[in-house]
């Protein structure tokens, strides 16, 4: 019988590639320690490049205000959640300071 074809997700694919391109180690080092063919770790990694020569996909002027307005309200949320995390400190700490208030 033969042996059973392992399968990669395309993100571990592009995960291996980056080991090779960020590292600037070889193909082969990184290969045998992740136990991978060096073959395939070269198509990987010739794919990974191929990838990263493309242009990102053009954002039309409806894409972009979205993305803005997306942004803006991200940054909005993050601190409101910063001021009730401080608020809700703020009473537990006034809570446990006064014992006596919470039995009426």
């Amino acid at each position: 019988m033969g042996a059973t074809r392992r399968k990669f997700t395309p993100q571990y694919r592009r995960d291996a590639a980056r080991l090779v391109i960020d590292s600037g180690r070889t193909a082969r080092a990184v290969a045998d320690e992740i136990g991978v063919g060096e073959q395939l770790l070269g198509r990987w990694v010739a794919n990974e490049r191929a990838r990263m020569e493309d242009p990102p996909p053009a954002v039309d002027i409806n894409e972009r205000a979205e993305l803005e307005r997306l942004r803006a309200e991200n940054t909005q949320l993050r601190m409101d959640r910063e001021f009730l995390k401080k608020a809700a400190a703020f009473f537990a700490a006034e809570n446990a300071s006064n014992p006596t208030q919470r039995s009426r």
